[in-house]
């Protein structure tokens, strides 16, 4: 392919991604409830300031402020007609910074899940929701993304309708399910499941993945379930920092920046090649990562997930939801080494 990630990818080992855009955010004042993309507009200094952040952490690969920037989640906030409006402020922001770094730097225009469930289960059908999904690329797209990048999504047909919708716009793209309990999505897709689907589009991502999900150990082990199958495309790993603990009326993440350097690590030697952070994951974090990958050498073999426990902490659940020959199951108990 001849898009600029591609091209990127062609000539690197790996890609430092960005981390957690809601975090940075709620650290800059934004509100339980308050709708991060009307920022785009109302704090627009805020939002550079954000995307400024990830590029000075030597991050080679951003994402816009546009997550829940469809119609479908808008609409929760009578915000559903200003998706063109929303989308291009957020990518326009997001091509000054990059184009200000002084080296290559990839925004990636940032769509998430409708929030709604596809039929038949739900009723959102496919038409709808490729609809959906092409107003937001079309906007994101105009405002000077290179790529887009399908977040957070649990179910393989809503996947598959954002890739029908970047194909529509002409756009390359990126995509990650969230893998919760049990190696599973929300919807019950594996890993497995994934990397096969991936391949049968008419238009295949430039890299895939997984984001979010319940913290760094269980991410890595379904980035080993990818790895397991063999394929060429590019991986990506973009897990929290940490788990996520109740405190002072906040969610906090308790992954140390030392921590992440270690996940960024093992995230490289499990096959990933685009490796950021999701939820809890700040400009900290991002620098030691950056810092760990350039200075830590490439294992010749696959960390194990013995390894991977004793250094991220233990997994959530005894699968990793193949049930199949895919990486070993046994699970440790979630103790968490002290920082460093």
């Amino acid at each position: 392919m001849t898009d600029k990630l591609s091209k990127i990818l062609g000539r690197r080992d790996w890609l430092l991604a960005d981390g957690a855009t809601g975090t940075t955010l709620f650290n800059m004042g934004l509100e339980a409830g308050e709708p991060p993309e009307l920022w785009n507009i109302d704090q627009p200094a805020k939002i550079s300031a954000l995307y400024r952040g990830a590029i000075d952490a030597g991050v080679d690969l951003f994402l816009t402020n546009s997550f829940g920037g469809n119609a479908a989640r808008l609409k929760l906030h009578a915000a559903q007609g200003r998706v063109a409006e929303l989308n291009r402020a957020a990518a326009e922001l997001a091509r000054e910074e990059a184009d200000k770094a002084g080296r290559d730097v990839i925004v990636a225009g940032s769509v998430g899940p409708t929030g709604e469930i596809m039929a038949p289960m739900g009723d959102l059908t496919e038409d709808l929701a490729i609809e959906i999904f092409h107003e937001q690329a079309e906007a994101l797209k105009a405002g000077g993304v290179d790529v887009l990048w399908v977040e957070t999504i649990s179910a393989l047909e809503e996947f598959r309708a954002a890739a029908k919708a970047a194909d529509l716009a002409g756009m390359p793209w990126c995509g990650t399910l969230s893998f919760d309990t049990a190696g599973r999505t929300m919807m019950g897709v594996t890993s497995t499941q994934l990397a096969k689907d991936v391949e049968t589009y008419a238009n295949p991502p430039v890299a895939f993945g997984a984001n979010c999900g319940v913290g760094a150990s269980d991410l890595l082990r379904t980035v080993l379930g990818f790895s397991a199958l063999g394929g060429e495309r590019p991986l990506i790993a973009k897990g929290n920092a940490g788990i996520p603990k109740y405190h002072d009326g906040h969610i906090h993440y308790d992954g140390t920046p030392e921590l992440m350097a270690d996940y960024a690590v093992l995230a490289r030697d499990c096959g990933a090649k685009i490796i950021g952070g999701c939820c809890g994951t700040t400009d900290a974090h991002l620098k030691m990562m950056r810092n760990a990958l350039e200075t830590r050498a490439r294992s010749d073999t696959r960390p194990g997930l013995d390894e991977i426990a004793k250094r991220l902490g233990g997994f959530s659940s005894e699968v990793d939801g193949t049930g199949d020959s895919g990486p070993a199951k046994r699970a440790t108990r979630r103790s968490r080494r002290p920082a460093a």
